[in-house]
This record gives C-alpha cells, structure tokens and sequence, in this order.
C-alpha cells in the first residue's frame, strides 16, 4: 500500500497575514497567532530533498507538542493546541535570531570539526583525546546563527552580545533554560533507555517574557542513542546505534553528497523512502514510548485544512 505524505500546503484562511515555508514546516501567520503545518519534507546539509517522507510530519509535530505540553514547567511556550496530527496553533512570537544548541556527547557537527584539528567549537574549549561519540565534561552550548537561506553559522556567545543580536540580560536567560531542558530530555530520554546526545531549542519574546518556540526533542532537532550497549560500542571503537536523522546524512554522504555545490542529490527510490520512514515511526515509539497511530487519511491536504477551519 502506498504512504500517503504531505509536500506542502497553500492555504488561504480568514484573517491570514502571510505564508512562510521553512525547509520543513508552512507557517501561516495572523495578527496574534501562528498555524505551523508539519510537512513530510526532510532536508540535510540545509538542502530540501527531492521525496517527502510519509508521516514524518505527523511524528515531528506530536512529538515537539508532547515535549511542549510536559516541559511548560521549566519555560513558557508558544503552543495552545493541536487540532490535527500535522498542525499546531500558538502565539506569534518574535524570535531570538540564534538557536541554541547544546551537546553532551561529541557527535554529528561537533566531531567533524575535532576530528579536523578544531579545540574550540563557538568559544567552548574541547579537551584533547576525545574519540567520535565520547560524552563531554560537560555539556556545552554551541550557538548557531539562524538562515532564512544557506547554512547556519557557529557563533560564540561573545560575538553573540558584542553584535548586539541578543541583549546580555536575555541570553543569559536562553543559556538557563537551554540547560534546564537539556537535564530535562536527557531524564526522559534516560527513562526510555535513550541518551540524549544533542539537540537545538529556538526561543522568542511575547509581550516581554521569553517563550520556547518551534519543535522540541525531535528527531530533527535531537540525536539520540541506545543507552544498552553504548560503554561497550565506545570501549570497542564501534559507531553507536541511533535514532535521529543522522543516518539520512550519512546515506547522503556514503552516495557523495553534503550540500556542496556541484554536488547531485542521490535518487531516492521508494525502498529508501520507506526505510527512512519507518525509521522515523521508530524514533516516535521509542522516544515517546507511545504506539504510533498512522493517519488512514488519503487526502491529508483536505483533512489539515478541515480541522484548522473547525478552530479559526
């Protein structure tokens, strides 16, 4: 049977202010509110590819909305409802033009820089004789600019606030709560016999107060491993067992692409599809602990449109 997916949306409703489409969500603004659509794009290397992927945006929304809603204790969001699997409603927020990254183990971005000589990753210090995965002192905060195009930047908390992107009162702020939900993840993903390796949080001002935005602890915004067997792979130099989107960039690497100019993206055959959707289904029952329930739907784009105008 075929996976129906969702590409991407053009809808027109009452009181819309504008259409925004990021690499993988549609966002529909309104004076006061965001309907954010979770497609089933996916990008890598900060490129959109070619084929969506059957319920990845069903599984990214429910998972950033089952974050949001037990996480409202360490800082307020913008999220108010969910009325279809692929949508979230929520207040209209002005974003912080960083994201704030942090990372307890070196993987992904992180290694590659070390591996290639690096001892400081945006203003944080790296000891020596680290190997690819090892967890760190510490975690750190490896802020990156955010791009509307092209690839975000690494930036350090200094030429964060001598640039006058965030003021000093307010960053400080962002790097207390990008712990504070750091420990949190990293508790639950724990309960669920994962580690939480890194991951990256977008915050935004509402009124004066700081709000958490955007999708949290996703797949594609998290790297997670299997907690079993992790000592024992790193003891024995073996690549540890995932679940994030990592494995995409590596299958995107192993076929000679990484976003560089020039380069061509592989084809992507519905076996390949499949599997990254499923790999995906498996990330959701794991890091949620929850079944995934698919939606049976055929026409997703009539279905998304139907439950946003029964909430307008």
């Amino acid at each position: 049977m075929t996976r129906p997916s969702l590409r991407e949306t053009n809808f027109k409703f009452p009181g819309q202010l504008g259409l925004y489409r990021g690499k993988v969500r549609d966002v529909y603004t309104f004076e006061n509110k965001l309907i954010m659509i979770a497609s089933d794009r996916i990008s890598a290397f900060d490129v959109v590819l070619p084929e969506p992927i059957p319920y990845k945006g069903q599984i990214l929304n429910q998972i950033a909305s089952e974050f949001l809603n037990t996480s409202k204790h360490i800082v307020p969001n913008w999220l108010e409802s969910t009325p279809d699997p692929n949508v979230s409603i929520g207040k209209k927020c002005e974003a912080f033009q960083v994201e704030m990254v942090i990372r307890g183990y070196l993987a992904g971005h992180a290694w590659r820089e070390y591996r290639d000589g690096k001892r400081m990753l945006c203003g944080m210090p790296l000891p020596e004789g680290l190997k690819e995965n090892d967890r760190l002192p510490e975690p750190i905060i490896t802020p990156t600019t955010k791009a509307h195009e092209g690839h975000d930047e690494d930036i350090s908390r200094e030429e964060i606030l001598a640039q006058g992107i965030v003021a000093k009162k307010d960053y400080l702020q962002l790097e207390e709560y990008t712990k504070a939900l750091f420990n949190f993840g990293t508790k639950v993903a724990a309960e669920r016999g994962l580690i939480l390796v890194d991951t990256k949080y977008e915050f935004g001002m509402h009124k004066g107060e700081i709000y958490l935005i955007d999708e949290v602890h996703t797949p594609d915004s998290s790297r997670y491993f299997y907690k079993d067997g992790f000592d024992d792979r790193q003891q024995k130099g073996e690549k540890q067992k995932q679940l994030s989107k990592e494995f995409v960039r590596q299958w995107l690497i192993e076929n000679g692409f990484q976003g560089k100019e020039g380069q061509k993206i592989p084809k992507m055959t519905p076996e390949v599809v499949n599997n990254i959707s499923d790999r995906y289904v498996e990330l959701y029952e794991k890091v949620t602990g929850k079944k995934f329930l698919p939606s049976q739907d055929s026409d997703i784009l009539k279905r998304v449109e139907s439950n946003i105008k029964k909430v307008l």
